[in-house]
Formats: C-alpha cells, sequence, structure tokens
C-alpha cells in the first residue's frame, strides 16, 4: 500500500490508492521505484516482477522473471538501478534495470548462505552487498568483484539489518532478541556492544542517520527507540501495536515513525515530542503502597496473619504493587503506552488530560503485513501481505 505524507501529523488519514492483486504466493518484499509510477516485487512463487502505471491506471509487469528458487528479500538502488535478490536457497543474484524498467540484465552471482538468506542490503558508498541467512551468519561481499570480504556468526538467525556509512556499524537484529552493533573492515569486523530490550524475536529495524538513532521491532508487539548518538543509553518503548512488528520507517522531513504489524495495523508515531524512558520495575516482597506481603513472602504473611497478594508493577513509577493499589488504568503516550496500562493510585491522580493527548495515529490496512516500504520523495507507504497481494496497497497517509 502506498501513502502520502503531509504536514499535519495528527489529522492524516490513510488513503487506499491502488492494489496489485497478481501473486501466486506470499510477496515478501515491494518497494516502490522512485521518479516512476512502479513497484518491484519479489514472491514465494519464485518472481521478480517490475509493475508500471499503464494509461488505463492499471499496473502490469513489464518484467516478468522467474528464479531458481523462492525469492526471500530484495534491496533495490535506484541510483545505479541494481536489483540484489536473496533466495531460499541461499543465493543472491544481482540484475541491472535498463532505464525504461523493461528490460533486467543478470550481473552477479553470490553463494552466500547454506539456508535462507532474510536480509540483502547494497551499500553504494562501500560497494558492499551485506546478507544475513538462517545459518545465523552475516557475510559481506565486494560488489565489484564479487568475492567474499567478510563473515561474523550470530548468536541467532538474523531478521532485521541497518548499515551507517559514516562509521561502518552494522545493526543487526536476531530472534533471540538481541541487537548486535558490529563496525565492519574490508576484511574483518569488530563487536562494539550488544543490547537487549525485547523480550520476544527482534522482527524489524530502521536507522536514522541524522539524529543518529535506531528503531527497532519484536515479535513482543513493541518498538524501541535506541539513542546510539547520545551515547547514554537512552531507551524509550513505543506501545501501540496488538501483534508481531513487521516493519519499520522513518519519515525524516516530518519526525515521524511508521510502523506496521502483522494483523495489518499502520501505526504513525509523531517523534517531535520529548519522550520518556519507562522506567525499571522494583523488587520488593511487600507491596510499596500499602505494605501488605506478596505471596512469597512467607516470614511477614505469618506475622501480620495476612494472606499473600500477586505482585504487579506500576508502568509509570515502577514501584511493587498489589491489585487493589493498582486498579486503575491510564494511557500515557509521552511514555509509550498508547493502549491503557495499569498504574498505582498515585500516579494515576497525577496524570492530567494533557498527558493523556496521543502521539500516534493508529489505521487499518485490512490485509496481513508482510513487508513495508516508504519512499519519502512522494511520501508514498507500500505495503505487501501474506494475503498474496503487494496491496500495493498505496495507501496515502498524509503525515
Amino acid at each position: 500500500m502506498a501513502a502520502e505524507i503531509q504536514p499535519k501529523p495528527q489529522t492524516r488519514t490513510p488513503v487506499l490508492l491502488n492494489k496489485i492483486e497478481a501473486s501466486q504466493d506470499v510477496v515478501n518484499t515491494a518497494v516502490i521505484i522512485p521518479k516512476e509510477d512502479g513497484v518491484i516485487s519479489v514472491s514465494d512463487d519464485r518472481t521478480i516482477r517490475i509493475w508500471l502505471k499503464r494509461d488505463s491506471g492499471q499496473y502490469w509487469p513489464s518484467i516478468y522473471h522467474t528464479m531458481p528458487a523462492s525469492c526471500s528479500c530484495m534491496s533495490f538502488n535506484p541510483e545505479t538501478r541494481r536489483l540484489s535478490v536473496g533466495m531460499e536457497n541461499g543465493t543472491i543474484s544481482e540484475f541491472i534495470l535498463s532505464e525504461d524498467y523493461n528490460k533486467m540484465t543478470p550481473e552477479r552471482t553470490y553463494e552466500a548462505h547454506q539456508g535462507k538468506v532474510t536480509v540483502v542490503l547494497f551499500v553504494l558508498e562501500m560497494e558492499w552487498v551485506l546478507s544475513t541467512g538462517q545459518d545465523k551468519n552475516l557475510t559481506w561481499h565486494c560488489s565489484e568483484s564479487g568475492t567474499q570480504l567478510g563473515l561474523y556468526r550470530t548468536i541467532a538467525w538474523v531478521s532485521g539489518l541497518q548499515f551507517d556509512v559514516e562509521t561502518r556499524h552494522a545493526f543487526v537484529g536476531d530472534h533471540s532478541g538481541q541487537v548486535t552493533i558490529l563496525k565492519l573492515e574490508q576484511d574483518s569486523c569488530s563487536l562494539v556492544t550488544t543490547f537487549k530490550g525485547h523480550t520476544g524475536n527482534v522482527t524489524a529495524l530502521c536507522w536514522d542517520p541524522a539524529q543518529r538513532v535506531l528503531f527497532s521491532g519484536s515479535s513482543d508487539h513493541s518498538i524501541i527507540m535506541w539513542d546510539i548518538g547520545g551515547r547514554k543509553g537512552t531507551a524509550i518503548e513505543l506501545q501501540g501495536h496488538n501483534d508481531k512488528v513487521q516493519g519499520l520507517c522513518y519519515a525524516p522531513h516530518t519526525h515521524q515513525l511508521i510502523s506496521c504489524s502483522s494483523d495489518g495495523g499502520i501505526v504513525i508515531w509523531n517523534m517531535d515530542v520529548t519522550r520518556q524512558e519507562t522506567p525499571e520495575w522494583l523488587d520488593s516482597d511487600s507491596c510499596q503502597k500499602c505494605e501488605q506481603p506478596f505471596f512469597w513472602n512467607f516470614k511477614q504473611m505469618w506475622d501480620s496473619k495476612k494472606i499473600g497478594l500477586r505482585q504487579h508493577h506500576c508502568r509509570k513509577c515502577g514501584q511493587a504493587v498489589c491489585g487493589k493499589c493498582s486498579a486503575k488504568r491510564s494511557t500515557i503516550p509521552l511514555m509509550g503506552f498508547e493502549f491503557e496500562v495499569r498504574v498505582c493510585d498515585s500516579c494515576h491522580e497525577s496524570i492530567t488530560d494533557e498527558d493523556r493527548a496521543p502521539t500516534a495515529t493508529f489505521h487499518d490496512s485490512k490485509h496481513s503485513i508482510v513487508y513495508m516500504h516508504y519512499e519519502p520523495t512522494t511520501g508514498w507507504l507500500l505495503t505487501s501481505g501474506a494475503d498474496k497481494v503487494v496491496k500495493r496497497p498505496f495507501m496515502v497517509m498524509s503525515i
């Protein structure tokens, strides 16, 4: 789906522009061609298709190419018109597209992995092709010679990969929930750091080089904004999805994060506000409000002749509280909680209507999303789905 982004974040409504319903299987990746009214898609049905809009207003494939294996991912560089396609058999095939997008010339093949290629990324400035696979390897190849330059073994298979040209840092998100930062050299790499904030798999990464902020999405339905450039270890949580986060895109001109989930939900987050970190959850053997013992505190239960209670936590202050002292619910948008969450009585009283003002808008794409691509030059957002549709769901989002 594609969407057009305009200046007022809280007033925009996604509008479906078009659909492309011609795939025989799941469309794993689809991207918008900048400066062209067209789309490139790759699918489990082993096809690469380039769709261009005809005079009739319909989209028809100008190129329909069948690969030797299912296409799992791709990377397209508009400047060089280089298309890199990762496949289920571990191979990456590269093609150069003609200026009119009616011809595709094979360029090179990389035997990159022993299993499915999960992410492929072409870095023009370095002339590198970065890729990850279900074999738990991150590899980078020289796009000029085709030779492998380096390899790094990850602890779990990778589903998110971003690269910063200035620092040569690769950001790697894997199925253990960990994000690893590596510094890549021409023939080696070094571990910079690792961090973990998700309870589920990392399913998507998005890097904003201007603010030097990394966004990670997860199967635990959450998004975390990691302040890499600030060097303060700040991590801001965003809770606005009811299912696995499938894609993240950042719109720099409007300071908005666009996220999507597998249930078809699209959330547009206003990142031009001062957000707060969620507090660490405190440990206690008794409620920090009424001092009633929790059920494992046998000594206090015996001494006070009281039944132990279940422990909960206030999402605003982090204190350990009992159910009676945290019976109220509230949204806390500046902490990333766009849905109502548990808060203690005193925090509930302190939250004003202004504090509850939403910082995100919510939209339904009406199809199960597998991949999302945002094109800033047109303001279009495109989603591809498990329903075998590049719904070009072109949705116009007035961002």
